[in-house]
């Protein structure tokens, strides 16, 4: 037995092959294969059993003044970057009408703009990792404002995919430093709790687009006034950082007086590719499932309810502000929920309830049918989304969660980009009867089918993949900073054994 009573449990293992069957067994097992270290550095495995329930309000309650200033802060960047992206999508119509374009044409800027996201992510999450999270958010926030004014005066349909395509590059660096910022310094039993709400800003960006777009009315012009607001928030998101200091991990390795070098940096890089490469491989792979849940999901939903259940705009858009609340409650109680269940347990239960709602979600032809669907199901797409912040901080190497998370959930979106495309493509050639008795393109079916098969993939992946619940990464250095640590003690190691070889020399 353990010293605190926990029982021994057999090492985390190494290998892909073991690793999924490792998981699968656990993923059955009511207690967590948890590794635990201890204040001298030393680690073992025990199981231990969930913990107990604790009330929100008392988890909240455990972050203290900065570290909600933190998390704020983190959570506007990643609301104000996500209604950027939706005042595109929740447009789609105004837009095809404006540029004279089919729905899918106009689509094309979100494939754009998801396939360049990665290029951004890398850029600004390693600049972020290299030289502190504050700048590059600053830079990435103001710029992005910029451009959505750039959007509003792109005359032809070309500039218009031309500027959406810069956009993505810039938007893409957002997401890997906003959650490292709001997630670095929360108590770990309030992890899943922040993640939960922290991952919402997504959907919470999508309300406020869809409120935008309800407020303007219908009018093909008024989709400038949408984008006018979005330009607003990511500026005063950039503005606002300015006025907070540099993360503490930053602040105390300058205030240690560390000088980490660009051949520092470098050197640990490379040594945790060589050492991180599967788990890299996967997270792309598991970014890649849920990016596509989320696009197939939601991008195209209003020009469903448009198109297909022949609703006026004023009705669709309701009706696409009550999905997406019932992404931000969801999100929020299933990441808190995974706290306790774990990770996995919760990522995999959430998916497999939206795929019972799938005929539910794409059936009714009714305002308040579709919204009461459409918040059912989005409680539980979203609510597997509210476990991924945390879960893809954890199963970071913990010197790069500026970088890691961000490049891997970018690079899944760079995979999943056509998604909104290839959903508009198929619709558009196929065709069901609407409540009117008319031919209409076939948009629920096309995007009920998906999001199950999707959904199965997520599943199957969650269930074969690793959990590093609870895992400690508060006081890691910077990237760079421990490569030279390691350094420092290998060649302490070096003199004593070299002093060793010399004392026992002389006694010969």
């Amino acid at each position: 037995m353990a010293a605190n009573g926990n029982e021994p449990a057999d090492p985390i293992v190494k290998g892909t092959l073991a690793t999924a069957k490792q998981s699968w067994g656990d993923l059955f097992r009511w207690k967590q294969r948890v590794l635990v270290t201890n204040e001298l550095g030393e680690s073992h495995t025990e199981w231990q059993s969930p913990e107990p329930f604790k009330n929100p309000i008392s988890l909240l309650r455990q972050l203290s003044g900065k570290q909600w200033l933190y998390f704020l802060v983190g959570l506007f960047a990643w609301t104000a970057d996500a209604f950027d992206f939706h005042a595109l999508s929740i447009q789609t119509v105004k837009l095809s009408r404006y540029y004279n374009r089919s729905k899918t044409d106009i689509t094309t800027a979100i494939t754009l703009t998801l396939l360049l996201r990665s290029v951004g992510a890398a850029i600004f999450g390693l600049l972020g990792d290299r030289f502190g999270r504050k700048w590059p958010m600053v830079a990435n926030m103001i710029v992005l404002g910029l451009l959505q004014i750039a959007t509003i005066f792109s005359v032809t349909f070309e500039q218009f995919l031309a500027v959406r395509s810069l956009f993505g590059l810039f938007m893409g660096g957002v997401y890997g430093n906003a959650v490292a910022m709001a997630l670095e310094n929360c108590p770990t039993d309030a992890r899943g709790l922040m993640s939960g709400i922290l991952q919402q800003g997504y959907s919470l960006g999508y309300v406020f687009a869809a409120c935008a777009n309800l407020g303007v009315g219908g009018a093909t012009d008024t989709w400038k006034t949408v984008f006018w607001i979005a330009a607003g928030l990511s500026i005063l998101a950039g503005l606002i950082r300015c006025c907070f200091p540099e993360s503490k991990q930053f602040r105390e390795a300058k205030a240690a007086g560390h000088h980490i070098s660009a051949g520092d940096f470098w050197r640990e890089t490379k040594s945790m590719l060589a050492q991180e490469w599967r788990m890299c491989i996967y997270c792309i792979i598991l970014m890649t499932w849920f990016n596509y849940y989320s696009h197939t999901s939601q991008d195209s939903y209003t020009t469903f309810m448009l198109s297909s259940k022949e609703l006026p705009n004023d009705a669709a858009t309701r009706a696409s502000i009550l999905m997406k609340t019932g992404a931000c409650v969801g999100g929020t109680i299933i990441g808190y929920l995974s706290q306790f269940i774990g990770r996995r347990r919760a990522i995999v239960g959430a998916a497999l309830l939206s795929c019972c709602m799938i005929p539910a979600w794409i059936l009714p032809n009714t305002e308040s049918g579709l919204s009461a669907s459409g918040f059912m199901i989005q409680f539980f797409v979203q609510g597997a989304w509210g476990v991924i912040p945390i879960h893809l901080n954890e199963l970071s190497p913990p010197a790069y969660r500026s970088s890691f998370p961000g490049i891997t959930y970018q690079i899944g979106n760079m995979i999943s980009s056509p998604s909104a495309q290839i959903v508009n493509a198929i619709a558009e050639s196929r065709f069901v009867t609407s409540k009117s008795g008319k031919l209409v393109e076939a948009y629920g079916p096309t995007m009920g089918i998906a999001t199950a098969i999707i959904a199965v993939g997520i599943m199957v992946t969650t269930a074969l993949g690793p959990e590093r619940r609870g895992r400690s990464f508060e006081h890691a250095g910077p990237a760079g900073a421990n490569i030279r640590t390691d350094d420092v003690e290998k060649a302490a190691v070096d003199t004593v054994s070299l002093a060793d070889s010399k004392v026992t020399k002389e006694q010969v």
